[in-house]
C-alpha cells in the first residue's frame, strides 16, 4: 500500500455513502416540514406526548426539555432528560408525536435496564477515542505522507485504523437494534392509547422510518470501510 491508496480510496469510499446520507437526511426533513403542517386531532404538543407517556410507565425522575437546533431530539441518560428540538416540543403534529414518543422510548428502555442501550452506553468513550484516533492517522498521512511511512511501518498503520473502524461499526451496529426498538416502543404506545388517529399513526411511522435510514447509512459506511482496510491488510502480506 503506498501513500496515494491510504489517501485517496477511503474518501472515494465514503463518497456515495456521504451522499446517501445526504438524500436521506433531506427526506427526514421533507417528511418532517409536511407532516409538521398538519395539526393532530387532539392538538397534544411533543412536550405534553412525551409527559404522559413518562408518567405512563411511571417515570418521574426524567425531565422534558427544550433545546435549541432542528431534529437535535435526543435522551441524555447521564442528566435523565428528554431533550425535543424547538419544532418538537411545541409541534402538535404527528411528526412531533413520533419523534418525542421515540425518545421517551430511549427513557424507557433505561429505566427497564435494555442491555442494547447499556452497551452502546459503555462504547460511547471508546468511540469519541476511536474517532480521534482515527482523525489523527489520517491528518498526518495527509500532512506527513511519505515521513509517517518511514517513521510506522505500514502494517501497524492499517491495524490501527481496523481497530478504530470496528470500533465505529460495532457502535453503529449495536446503535440500530436501540434506534429501532425505540421507534417500536413509541409507535405502539402512542397508538395503543390514543395519541393518533390511524391516518396519523401512518405519518408517525414515515417520519421514524426515514430518522431510522440515518442510522442504516451510518453503519453500512462504517462496516465498509472496515472491509476496506481489512481487505489492505491481506493485500499487504501478499
Amino acid at each position: 500500500m503506498d501513500f496515494m491508496t491510504l489517501n485517496i480510496w477511503p474518501m472515494l469510499i465514503a463518497l456515495p455513502f456521504m451522499f446517501l446520507g445526504m438524500f436521506v437526511s433531506g427526506r427526514l426533513r421533507s417528511k418532517f416540514h409536511k407532516y409538521a403542517k398538519i395539526r393532530l386531532q387532539n392538538g397534544m404538543t411533543g412536550r405534553e406526548i412525551a409527559e404522559r407517556m413518562l408518567e405512563y410507565y411511571g417515570i418521574y425522575d426524567v425531565k422534558v426539555t427544550s433545546v435549541s437546533g432542528t431534529l437535535t431530539d435526543h435522551y441524555n441518560p447521564m442528566t435523565k432528560t428528554v431533550n425535543l428540538s424547538h419544532d418538537v416540543y411545541n409541534g402538535a403534529n404527528a411528526a412531533a408525536a413520533a419523534v418525542a414518543a421515540h425518545e421517551c422510548g430511549h427513557a424507557v428502555q433505561h429505566a427497564t435496564n435494555y442491555a442494547p442501550l447499556n452497551l452502546r452506553s459503555k462504547l460511547v468513550p471508546l468511540q469519541n477515542a476511536s474517532g480521534m484516533i482515527m482523525n489523527i492517522v489520517i491528518m498526518l498521512a495527509f500532512v506527513g505522507g511519505y515521513a509517517l511511512y518511514r517513521a510506522v511501518p505500514v502494517e501497524a498503520i492499517i491495524w490501527v485504523m481496523i481497530a478504530t473502524n470496528g470500533i465505529l461499526f460495532l457502535f453503529s451496529a449495536v446503535t440500530l437494534p436501540v434506534e429501532f426498538d425505540a421507534s417500536k416502543r413509541a409507535l405502539v404506545w402512542i397508538e395503543k392509547n390514543g395519541i393518533v388517529t390511524q391516518k396519523e399513526l401512518v405519518m408517525s411511522k414515515d417520519a421514524l422510518k426515514w430518522a431510522a435510514m440515518t442510522y442504516v447509512v451510518a453503519a453500512l459506511s462504517a462496516l465498509a470501510s472496515l472491509v476496506y482496510w481489512v481487505l489492505q491488510l491481506l493485500g499487504n502480506r501478499d
